[in-house]
């Protein structure tokens, strides 16, 4: 004959009086006279372009893939607080808030390495 053990199916001692009041529950019922207001649904967070594509592509050294880490960089949401932080640290290089940085200055462009052409082409 296998004996059972009563336990108790609360948390609370037993024997212990209740204290502070009535038993919350969740959600909370609405407060009577007063309608409560709707809630705003959260906001949607894109996934930053540094953060999804290729890590590299922001320190590149090929002009045309800088470019295209600065077109990522376009429709990112934080891109003045990225190239005010790249700004405020003196980054010395790569792609920040839509800029290329070299040598911690910000430049439009950079040049393809080599020696530059003797004719400008038109």
């Amino acid at each position: 004959m296998q004996q059972t053990i009563d336990r108790p199916t609360s948390h609370r001692r037993p024997g212990l009086p209740r204290t502070g009041g009535p038993t919350p529950t969740f959600p909370h019922p609405p407060q009577r006279g007063r309608p409560r207001p709707p809630l705003s649904p959260a906001p949607v967070r894109l996934p930053l372009p540094c953060r999804v594509e290729d890590p590299d592509l922001w320190f590149a050294e090929s002009p045309s893939e800088l470019e295209l880490a600065k077109g990522f960089c376009g429709s990112c949401p934080v891109r003045q607080k990225c190239l005010a932080g790249a700004l405020d640290r003196a980054e010395p290089w790569g792609v920040w808030g839509g800029e290329i940085f070299e040598r911690g200055v910000v430049i439009a462009r950079k040049r393809p390495r080599g020696r530059p052409r003797k004719v400008v082409a038109a």
